[in-house]
């Protein structure tokens, strides 16, 4: 018998480094043992609006916590500000963790903050996190590629930065293609307007999923051509992705699955796969 793989314990973070830290959708079983530890050795933490009560309760008691904002149209301090104060703490030797919703390197501008302590002669690190869209499908029973329904996925903001063009949703239009959008909730009428003039369908399904992870998660499905109608009606508010296209059928029957609640041999699964569809939402704790 082969013997047990032993795993050296990581480098602990030092005076005037910087980690980038993903605090993963907002469940804190789903933080990673890495970013535990930073939390535990952090001088100063910067954190996200994203970031839940539940994760900021794990940060040890001696650090300093300072709230930067962030997120769609919504921000504490401009993002400049905000590479201008990891840095000003790091040279002032204090150990930062910049802790943020998510993964850091999928639109949580990551890899701008990298790009300026890199320029500032900081070293960093990233420490990943489950992204939002992985943590909202998995939660919500939405499996974003399936050899059934979809072949591929993309991931998009839909939050541009000021005076860029609109994302070319003409590459988003295949009916074997997940899209989630990040970002969007707030621009969904519109989204769902552009996707139609691209091509899509009407009738393609999507998720909106509130809060996900979290004991407060809705998920309440719609057609794309009400998709505007079903925000408002439902009162949907930020954090909330979208998820565009034919897997989101399953969401009813997988749902029940993730709460025990199919009847072996009845045909519950297929009424509540075909039910999903309709704009009723869920909550799932």
């Amino acid at each position: 018998m082969n013997a047990p793989t032993s795993f050296s314990h990581p480098r602990p973070l030092r005076h005037g480094q910087v980690s980038l830290v993903g605090a993963g959708p907002g469940d804190p079983d789903l933080l990673t043992l890495k970013a535990l530890r930073r939390l535990g050795e952090a001088d100063v933490v910067l954190y996200d609006l994203l970031v839940s009560d539940d994760i900021l309760a794990l940060i040890n008691k001696r650090a300093e916590q300072l709230c930067v904002g962030k997120r769609a149209s919504r921000h504490t301090l401009p993002q400049p500000d905000i590479n201008q104060l990891i840095i000003d703490k790091a040279r002032q030797g204090l150990r930062v963790v910049r802790l943020k919703g998510g993964d850091p390197f999928l639109f949580g501008r990551g890899g701008e903050e990298m790009e300026t302590l890199a320029a500032a002669g900081i070293t960093c690190e990233v420490i990943p996190g489950i992204s939002a869209a992985m943590g909202a499908a998995a939660a919500a029973g939405i499996p974003l590629t399936h050899r059934d329904y979809a072949q591929g996925v993309s991931f998009v903001t839909g939050h541009r930065r000021e005076g860029q063009q609109q994302l070319q949703w003409t590459s988003h239009t295949g009916a074997e293609e997940t899209v989630v959008v990040y970002m969007g909730l707030g621009e969904a009428a519109s989204i769902a307007s552009q996707l139609l003039a691209s091509g899509r369908t009407g009738d393609t399904p999507v998720a909106i999923i509130e809060n996900a992870t979290t004991a407060r998660q809705r998920v309440v499905c719609c057609e794309l051509a009400t998709l505007g109608d079903t925000v408002r009606q439902h009162a949907l508010k930020p954090p909330a992705l979208l998820i565009i296209g034919e897997v989101v059928k399953l969401q009813g029957m997988l749902a029940q699955a993730l709460a025990g609640s199919i009847d072996k041999g009845s045909n519950q699964a297929e009424s509540a796969s075909k039910a999903a569809l309709a704009p009723v939402s869920t909550r799932l704790l």
